[in-house]
Protein backbone atom coordinates (compact mmCIF):
# COMPACT_ATOMS: atom_id res chain seq x y z
CA UNK A 1 0.00 0.00 0.00
CA UNK A 2 1.03 3.79 -0.93
CA UNK A 3 1.00 5.15 2.43
CA UNK A 4 1.81 8.74 0.80
CA UNK A 5 -1.00 8.82 -1.18
CA UNK A 6 -3.56 7.29 1.44
CA UNK A 7 -2.03 10.50 3.79
CA UNK A 8 -2.40 12.92 1.38
CA UNK A 9 -6.40 11.43 0.98
CA UNK A 10 -6.61 11.98 4.58
CA UNK A 11 -5.71 15.28 4.49
CA UNK A 12 -7.68 16.32 1.80
CA UNK A 13 -10.88 14.48 3.13
CA UNK A 14 -10.39 16.61 6.49
CA UNK A 15 -10.01 20.23 4.85
CA UNK A 16 -13.23 18.87 2.31
CA UNK A 17 -15.52 17.99 5.19
CA UNK A 18 -14.54 21.34 6.78
CA UNK A 19 -14.90 23.61 3.86
CA UNK A 20 -18.38 22.05 3.56
CA UNK A 21 -19.23 21.60 7.33
CA UNK A 22 -17.08 24.29 9.28
CA UNK A 23 -14.96 26.76 7.00
CA UNK A 24 -13.76 28.88 9.85
CA UNK A 25 -14.04 25.88 12.56
CA UNK A 26 -11.40 24.48 14.59
CA UNK A 27 -10.69 20.44 15.10
CA UNK A 28 -10.72 19.80 18.64
CA UNK A 29 -8.73 16.56 19.96
CA UNK A 30 -8.81 14.77 22.79
CA UNK A 31 -4.65 13.98 23.22
CA UNK A 32 -4.84 10.60 25.04
CA UNK A 33 -0.64 10.48 24.28
CA UNK A 34 -1.67 7.62 21.90
CA UNK A 35 -0.70 6.89 18.13
CA UNK A 36 -4.30 7.62 16.95
CA UNK A 37 -4.56 11.11 18.72
CA UNK A 38 -1.31 11.89 17.96
CA UNK A 39 -1.49 11.18 13.71
CA UNK A 40 -5.42 12.49 13.43
CA UNK A 41 -3.90 15.66 15.35
CA UNK A 42 -1.29 15.72 12.64
CA UNK A 43 -3.71 15.19 9.50
CA UNK A 44 -5.55 17.98 10.94
CA UNK A 45 -2.56 20.39 11.32
CA UNK A 46 -1.73 19.34 7.79
CA UNK A 47 -5.05 19.86 6.61
CA UNK A 48 -6.42 23.04 8.32
CA UNK A 49 -2.92 24.81 9.72
CA UNK A 50 -1.99 24.24 13.25
CA UNK A 51 -3.34 26.69 13.88
CA UNK A 52 -6.93 25.52 13.58
CA UNK A 53 -6.47 22.47 15.99
CA UNK A 54 -6.64 22.05 19.68
CA UNK A 55 -5.44 19.07 21.81
CA UNK A 56 -6.78 18.72 24.77
CA UNK A 57 -5.34 16.45 27.82
CA UNK A 58 -7.63 14.88 30.21
CA UNK A 59 -5.88 13.08 32.96
CA UNK A 60 -7.76 11.22 35.37
CA UNK A 61 -6.50 11.00 39.08
CA UNK A 62 -3.77 9.54 38.90
CA UNK A 63 -2.44 9.60 35.36
CA UNK A 64 -0.12 11.10 33.32
CA UNK A 65 0.00 13.18 30.19
CA UNK A 66 1.47 10.35 28.16
CA UNK A 67 3.10 13.10 26.22
CA UNK A 68 0.55 14.55 25.10
CA UNK A 69 2.30 18.39 25.85
CA UNK A 70 5.44 17.62 24.11
CA UNK A 71 2.96 16.01 21.06
CA UNK A 72 0.66 19.29 20.42
CA UNK A 73 4.55 21.50 20.98
CA UNK A 74 5.60 19.08 17.93
CA UNK A 75 2.95 19.89 15.53
CA UNK A 76 2.58 23.18 16.87
CA UNK A 77 -1.11 23.09 17.66
CA UNK A 78 -3.14 24.58 20.93
CA UNK A 79 -2.41 22.48 23.94
CA UNK A 80 -5.29 22.27 26.74
CA UNK A 81 -4.90 20.41 30.09
CA UNK A 82 -8.40 19.62 31.22
CA UNK A 83 -7.63 17.69 35.08
CA UNK A 84 -11.06 15.55 34.92
CA UNK A 85 -10.57 13.98 38.62
CA UNK A 86 -12.64 15.92 40.49
CA UNK A 87 -15.63 15.58 37.95
CA UNK A 88 -14.87 12.12 38.02
CA UNK A 89 -15.27 11.37 41.95
CA UNK A 90 -18.22 13.42 41.92
CA UNK A 91 -19.86 11.19 39.60
CA UNK A 92 -18.80 8.22 41.39
CA UNK A 93 -20.20 9.77 44.52
CA UNK A 94 -23.97 9.41 43.09
CA UNK A 95 -23.57 5.63 43.23
CA UNK A 96 -25.36 5.33 46.30
CA UNK A 97 -28.55 7.17 44.72
CA UNK A 98 -28.82 4.70 42.19
CA UNK A 99 -31.28 1.41 42.97
CA UNK A 100 -28.78 -1.26 44.44
CA UNK A 101 -26.39 1.46 45.52
CA UNK A 102 -23.38 0.53 43.44
CA UNK A 103 -21.99 1.03 40.26
CA UNK A 104 -20.69 -2.14 37.80
CA UNK A 105 -16.83 -2.07 37.19
CA UNK A 106 -18.23 -1.64 33.61
CA UNK A 107 -20.12 1.67 34.30
CA UNK A 108 -17.00 2.67 36.62
CA UNK A 109 -14.62 2.57 33.54
CA UNK A 110 -16.56 3.78 31.31
CA UNK A 111 -17.45 7.16 33.49
CA UNK A 112 -14.17 8.75 32.37
CA UNK A 113 -14.49 8.47 28.40
CA UNK A 114 -18.12 9.85 28.84
CA UNK A 115 -16.65 12.89 31.01
CA UNK A 116 -13.66 13.46 28.34
CA UNK A 117 -16.34 13.66 25.71
CA UNK A 118 -18.46 16.40 27.16
CA UNK A 119 -15.48 18.41 27.58
CA UNK A 120 -14.58 18.26 24.39
CA UNK A 121 -18.10 19.83 23.28
CA UNK A 122 -17.35 22.11 25.54
CA UNK A 123 -14.34 23.19 24.39
CA UNK A 124 -15.70 23.07 20.44
CA UNK A 125 -18.76 25.08 21.31
CA UNK A 126 -16.76 27.54 22.91
CA UNK A 127 -14.19 27.78 20.09
CA UNK A 128 -16.27 27.11 16.64
CA UNK A 129 -14.57 23.56 17.01
CA UNK A 130 -15.49 20.45 15.55
CA UNK A 131 -14.80 17.19 17.74
CA UNK A 132 -12.80 14.71 16.35
CA UNK A 133 -13.37 11.11 16.77
CA UNK A 134 -9.79 9.10 16.67
CA UNK A 135 -10.94 5.61 17.55
CA UNK A 136 -9.66 3.53 14.45
CA UNK A 137 -11.99 0.02 12.56
CA UNK A 138 -9.91 -2.51 14.44
CA UNK A 139 -10.91 -0.67 17.79
CA UNK A 140 -14.52 -0.27 16.57
CA UNK A 141 -14.89 -3.13 14.88
CA UNK A 142 -14.87 -5.27 18.01
CA UNK A 143 -15.88 -2.72 20.39
CA UNK A 144 -13.11 -1.44 22.04
CA UNK A 145 -14.84 1.90 22.94
CA UNK A 146 -17.06 3.75 24.95
CA UNK A 147 -20.41 4.65 23.15
CA UNK A 148 -20.53 8.35 24.08
CA UNK A 149 -17.49 8.43 24.96
CA UNK A 150 -14.33 7.86 23.14
CA UNK A 151 -17.10 6.87 20.03
CA UNK A 152 -18.31 10.11 19.64
CA UNK A 153 -17.86 13.15 17.36
CA UNK A 154 -18.32 15.16 14.66
CA UNK A 155 -15.80 13.41 12.28
CA UNK A 156 -14.16 10.07 12.36
CA UNK A 157 -10.83 10.00 9.86
CA UNK A 158 -9.84 6.52 10.85
CA UNK A 159 -13.59 5.27 10.91
CA UNK A 160 -12.55 2.75 7.68
CA UNK A 161 -8.72 2.03 8.83
CA UNK A 162 -7.27 -0.70 10.42
CA UNK A 163 -4.07 -0.11 13.10
CA UNK A 164 -1.47 -0.97 10.30
CA UNK A 165 -2.98 1.69 8.31
CA UNK A 166 -3.47 4.20 11.06
CA UNK A 167 0.50 3.47 11.47
CA UNK A 168 1.30 3.23 8.39
CA UNK A 169 -0.24 6.83 7.68
CA UNK A 170 2.02 8.16 10.86
CA UNK A 171 5.41 7.17 9.65
CA UNK A 172 4.51 8.53 5.77
CA UNK A 173 3.80 11.84 7.89
CA UNK A 174 7.40 11.41 9.29
CA UNK A 175 6.46 11.92 12.99
CA UNK A 176 9.01 10.06 15.52
CA UNK A 177 8.47 6.47 15.47
CA UNK A 178 8.05 6.88 19.44
CA UNK A 179 4.41 7.96 19.28
CA UNK A 180 3.53 6.18 16.20
CA UNK A 181 4.45 2.56 17.26
CA UNK A 182 3.93 3.34 20.81
CA UNK A 183 1.95 0.04 22.68
CA UNK A 184 -1.42 1.05 22.47
CA UNK A 185 -2.83 0.99 26.02
CA UNK A 186 -5.77 2.83 27.85
CA UNK A 187 -3.55 5.38 30.02
CA UNK A 188 -5.43 3.86 33.25
CA UNK A 189 -3.69 3.40 36.57
CA UNK A 190 -2.37 -0.06 36.84
CA UNK A 191 -4.05 -1.09 33.53
CA UNK A 192 -2.08 -3.03 30.92
CA UNK A 193 -1.73 -3.16 26.64
CA UNK A 194 -4.93 -3.32 24.53
CA UNK A 195 -3.84 -6.55 23.21
CA UNK A 196 -3.10 -8.50 26.99
CA UNK A 197 -6.61 -7.57 27.77
CA UNK A 198 -7.41 -8.78 23.51
CA UNK A 199 -5.74 -12.15 24.38
CA UNK A 200 -4.89 -11.22 20.60
CA UNK A 201 -2.75 -8.68 18.36
CA UNK A 202 -3.84 -6.12 16.56
CA UNK A 203 -1.99 -7.70 13.59
CA UNK A 204 -4.13 -10.69 14.21
CA UNK A 205 -7.46 -8.37 14.18
CA UNK A 206 -6.39 -6.35 11.10
CA UNK A 207 -5.34 -9.37 9.30
CA UNK A 208 -8.95 -10.69 9.88
CA UNK A 209 -10.35 -7.39 9.06
CA UNK A 210 -8.61 -7.04 5.73
CA UNK A 211 -8.43 -10.45 4.23
CA UNK A 212 -10.68 -12.79 6.56
CA UNK A 213 -7.78 -14.91 7.55
CA UNK A 214 -7.30 -15.66 11.19
CA UNK A 215 -5.17 -19.36 11.62
CA UNK A 216 -6.43 -20.03 15.05
CA UNK A 217 -9.95 -20.98 15.03
CA UNK A 218 -10.67 -19.90 18.81
CA UNK A 219 -9.46 -16.25 18.80
CA UNK A 220 -11.16 -16.31 14.81
CA UNK A 221 -14.30 -16.82 17.18
CA UNK A 222 -13.89 -14.61 20.00
CA UNK A 223 -13.19 -11.75 17.41
CA UNK A 224 -16.34 -12.69 15.41
CA UNK A 225 -18.35 -12.84 19.01
CA UNK A 226 -16.83 -9.57 19.84
CA UNK A 227 -18.07 -7.93 16.71
CA UNK A 228 -21.33 -9.12 16.91
CA UNK A 229 -21.82 -8.38 20.52
CA UNK A 230 -20.73 -4.63 19.84
CA UNK A 231 -22.11 -3.67 16.46
CA UNK A 232 -24.66 -0.74 17.98
CA UNK A 233 -21.90 0.46 18.72
CA UNK A 234 -21.13 1.95 15.11
CA UNK A 235 -24.61 1.72 13.67
CA UNK A 236 -27.28 4.83 13.10
CA UNK A 237 -29.48 5.53 16.10
CA UNK A 238 -32.42 3.25 15.42
CA UNK A 239 -35.72 4.95 14.43
CA UNK A 240 -38.95 3.69 14.35
CA UNK A 241 -40.26 3.94 10.65
CA UNK A 242 -44.26 3.74 10.40
CA UNK A 243 -46.27 2.97 7.37
CA UNK A 244 -47.88 5.06 5.89
CA UNK A 245 -45.02 7.63 6.39
CA UNK A 246 -45.09 10.85 8.58
CA UNK A 247 -44.41 13.68 5.60
CA UNK A 248 -41.01 15.44 6.35
CA UNK A 249 -40.38 18.80 4.45
CA UNK A 250 -36.91 19.89 4.35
Amino acid sequence: MDYNELKDQCIAWIRAWFDKNGPTCTAVLGMSGGKDSTIAAALCAKALGPERVIGVAMPQNGQGINDADEICKYLGITYLCLPIGAVTDACEALESCIPGGKFSVQTVQNIPPRIRMTMLYAVAQSSNGMVANTCNLSEDYIGYATLFGDAAGSFAPFGRLVVREVRGIGHALGLPAKWVDKTPDDGLPHSSPDEQKFGFTYETLDHWIREGICEDDEIREKIQRMHRRNRFKTEILHIPAFDPAFPIHY
